[in-house]
């Protein structure tokens, strides 16, 4: 049961800084769900990097999307002033700021909104009127703390009108599934520290086929030479957009990914998933779905959160082989129950 904390002042507008990951913008998506449970009148704006604006599409809470016009890394001091400038003029009273980065907090400064809040030690207390220290928390619940939210919070949850799918479908010529469908997603931006051996992944969907499943991958144009690898149906990768494959994940009758932005977005979408986590730490990062399994090693040198494994072996995604993510999986007798 969840309960909001009390506020003397309700917001009318609130802007979000969104994250520049994909994983980490579902997870932002309960920030938005507690803010509309405290306080429903309230219109939440998001800015966000370009890749991850579709996922907004498929978050009810957000009145409308904001594109932070800069890549990773990038400073662009001049496009974030001229940005918070073009801001001043919209009614935020309140921010939130989601990135840890100094650069962040350029913008709801320069727009001139009044409350401005998020984690961040000296330099950010410059420019935040509540700068925060990080608490030991899951992520999800980080983010949620920061609108003063008490007791559970809500757990991502994408909203996917079937309308949608069927465009999907369309546009990249498939049709529906008619056998259970796997998706695949053998990727993680992150790095390859991340990343599931492709022949595991190969293991996994050729006994799927052998038992009359279809198998589709879904990722990046950087993810095509390790699909080239695993047996499917289709290989998708590289060759939707984001919200596409948002869409095609919602089809699915199970999941098998690493650690991943399309991890999150499985599961904000319900879907039955087996989860692969090696030097990330499940306990921070890991999927708020009651239908993920996810599977470990547990190495003593893991969670070491290196994008490289540090100690050249990589045995906590190497020994993490696929019959357990077989067992792991729906059988066809429990989709028929």
């Amino acid at each position: 049961m969840t309960a909001p904390a009390s506020s003397s002042r309700a917001p009318s507008r609130v802007l979000v800084v969104g994250p520049a990951w994909v994983g980490d913008m579902v997870m932002a998506q309960s920030l938005f769900a507690a803010l509309k449970e405290m306080h429903p009148g309230a219109e939440i704006d998001v800015l966000a990097p370009r890749w991850t604006l579709p996922l907004l599409r498929f978050m009810p809470e957000v009145r409308q999307a904001i594109e932070q016009p800069l890549g990773h890394g990038e400073l662009g001091l001049a496009a974030r002033y001229r940005l918070g400038k073009t801001l001043r003029g919209q009614g935020y009273d309140l921010a939130f700021v989601l990135p840890g980065s100094v650069k962040a907090a350029l913008i709801p400064l320069w727009a001139a909104i009044r409350e401005r809040r998020g984690y961040g030690g000296a330099f950010r207390r410059l420019l935040l009127t509540e700068a925060r220290s990080k608490p030991d928390l899951p992520q999800v619940d980080s983010y949620v703390a920061l609108a003063d939210w008490l007791g559970q919070p809500p757990r991502p949850r994408l909203t996917l009108p079937q309308a949608v799918s069927a465009q999907a479908l369309e546009a990249l010529g498939l049709a529906r599934p008619t056998a259970p469908l796997l998706a695949i997603a053998p990727g993680a931006e992150y790095g390859p520290a991340k990343r599931w051996p492709a022949r595991h992944f190969a293991a996994v969907a050729a006994d799927r086929r052998a038992e009359g499943w279809q198998v589709w991958l879904l990722g990046s144009a950087a993810d095509r030479e390790t699909a080239a690898e695993i047996p499917c149906d289709q290989n998708l990768t590289g060759l939707t957009s984001l919200d596409q494959a948002v869409a095609l994940l919602g089809l699915a009758d199970a999941v098998v990914s690493n650690d991943s932005g399309l991890m999150h977005v499985a599961a904000a979408l319900d879907r039955p998933q087996v989860a692969l986590f090696g030097p990330s730490d499940p306990g921070r990062t890991g999927p708020r779905n009651p239908a993920a399994q996810v599977l470990r090693r547990g190495l003593d040198c893991s969670p070491c959160n290196r994008r490289v494994c540090p100690l050249g072996h990589h045995r906590c995604l190497e020994d993490l082989f696929p019959e357990s993510v077989l067992a792991a999986l729906p059988r066809d007798e429990d989709r028929r129950r």
